[in-house]
């Protein structure tokens, strides 16, 4: 059976849940629209930092940010967009802006709930268009769908990238294993590109790369320890998938991004949206035991 319910603690809450395989998933819609826990069977999928989340000046650490409207970071912070120049923060500010609720539903098979963002004054200072983003939560068993709808509300051609920054749980890292669909991967820090053993050296401070040359819409991560599966699976308008961890910290990141870092300097995989158009994506994450 699958339920909505919700919680008022510094942020409303909504709790999405199944009974039946006791998957539980907590939005904050105040909070950059962000999935701040997914528990199944008591297990924490997600990482979330408590301590970072409770600090609105700070950026979340945890759960599932939102990167709109660019991802990653740019030189400076600026980009220069007919001439003018204009200063966007590291992963654009939809994750840091409150989003509203547009709809609720459950019914034998789902929970969903649905958020929207819409353009304003705050939004149009830095990035110079209208907008309305409507994302879908919908809590399937173990499965967690996203459905994504990104419509253009100016008389003037939309760039936008866009992305998921997922933050798994991992205990112990050594005990990971992960099907990553390309050969190579660029460095985000040096820029150099290296081959792609199927491995990564947890011994490092950082790792923070970037596979560009996917070969298909799925990846995945395998916790041995825990005898779990994550399964990730995300529409075409995804070409990049990032890795990023830190030593000493309990989670990896592997997310879809829309395009690298910078590109609405660059171009690079850039999308653009006609005026009056919306497109629509979606990333499901599925975990399995064994």
């Amino acid at each position: 059976m699958f339920a909505i319910a919700f919680k008022q603690e510094q942020y409303r809450t909504y709790i999405l849940s199944d009974q039946k395989t006791l998957s539980r998933l907590e939005i904050v819609p105040e909070r950059g629209g962000i999935v701040t826990r997914w528990q199944i069977q008591g297990q924490n999928i997600l990482y979330l930092d408590a301590q970072r989340f409770a600090n609105p000046q700070l950026s979340i650490r945890g759960g599932i940010p939102i990167l709109f409207p660019i991802c990653g970071n740019l030189p400076d912070n600026i980009y220069t967009y007919k001439g003018k120049q204009y200063t966007l923060k590291q992963h654009g500010f939809a994750r840091d802006l409150p989003w509203e609720v547009a709809e609720q539903s459950t019914d034998n098979n789902s929970a969903s709930l649905t958020l929207l963002l819409k353009s304003n004054e705050q939004t149009r200072a830095v990035y110079p268009f209208d907008f309305q983003l409507a994302f879908t939560y919908q809590l399937q068993e173990n499965r967690l769908r996203i459905e994504q709808y990104f419509t253009n509300r100016s008389d003037e051609v939309m760039p936008f990238s866009t992305g998921l920054h997922p933050y798994f749980y991992a205990g112990d890292k050594t005990q990971l294993t992960f099907d990553i669909p390309a050969s190579q991967y660029q460095d985000q820090q040096s820029q150099e590109i290296y081959p792609f053993s199927g491995t990564f050296d947890f011994n490092q401070d950082e790792i923070d790369v970037a596979f560009k040359s996917l070969t298909h819409h799925s990846t995945s991560l395998t916790d041995n320890q825990r005898r779990l599966k994550i399964a990730i699976n995300y529409s075409a308008l995804y070409s990049t998938l990032v890795f990023w961890t830190v030593k000493g910290k309990n989670y990896v990141c592997l997310e879809p991004w829309s395009a690298p870092r910078n590109a609405l300097n660059t171009g690079e995989q850039l999308n653009y949206l006609e005026p009056g158009s919306t497109y629509q994506a979606d990333v499901e994450i599925a975990v399995s035991y064994f």
